[in-house]
């Protein structure tokens, strides 16, 4: 069972990656996780990467790509996987179908995690950190006991920056204009299929198994 999940930020895929993952025995693949294991291991790729990193410079597609076809060929993915997190771009999309082509490979889904941009903004503007143990809450879904003190050390709780409205907005805005594409991309490959992730999450989950037959 190869996978590829998207969704926006805030969407959930990655919770439902994981639950999937785990449900039918495959590897959750995340290039965030590949790149930082490639960087710590100091390989030719993490080597690579970490000069355009040091720079504050997006690591290039080509490098992307090629941890990930190097994941993809490790023998946990024998079985299958989910990518979470890549292709992020139509040009990652084809590079990707180039390497599970020379793996002998293919696609089995593409599953969608929609949810509104309104709800997103008020998922992710919502949570809070702690500033000393860095337990997380929401204001709306998890909020802590004590307004703005942490229920585990008491510590106080805080809103990153990167939580913050203006700054939603324009990682969505990202998304929308480089990811979003991959939607019809898929479609035309018959490939798509979108999930509602708006509601108990275990009822997402029930969606996405329920999509993935389909």
């Amino acid at each position: 069972m190869n996978l590829i999940f998207l969704g926006a930020p805030g969407a959930g895929k990655g919770t439902q990656a994981q639950r999937i993952a785990e449900k039918y025995a495959i590897p959750q693949v995340s290039t965030g996780d590949i790149l930082r294991r490639n960087v710590r291991e100091g390989t030719e790729l993490g080597r690579r990467a970490r000069e355009y990193m040091d720079r504050g410079a997006l690591v290039p597609d080509e490098l992307v790509v090629a941890m990930v076809a190097e994941r993809l060929g490790e023998p946990d993915c024998a079985q299958g996987f989910i990518l979470d997190g890549f292709p992020r771009n139509i040009s990652q999309a084809e590079a990707l179908e180039r390497t599970l082509g020379s793996l002998g490979r293919e696609l089995d889904r593409v599953i969608g995690i929609e949810v509104d941009s309104e709800e997103l903004v008020k998922r992710l503007s919502g949570r809070r950190v702690c500033r000393s143990c860095g337990a997380s809450y929401h204001v709306v879904y998890n909020p802590s006991k004590a307004e703005g003190l942490c229920d585990r050390c008491g510590g106080e709780t805080y809103q990153r920056d990167d939580d913050k409205e203006e700054t939603i907005k324009a990682r969505l805005a990202v998304y929308e204009r480089e990811t979003l594409p991959l939607v019809e991309y898929y479609r035309g490959k018959g490939l798509y299929r979108a999930v509602n992730g708006v509601g108990d999450v275990d009822a997402v989950t029930r969606a996405v198994v329920d999509a993935i037959g389909r």
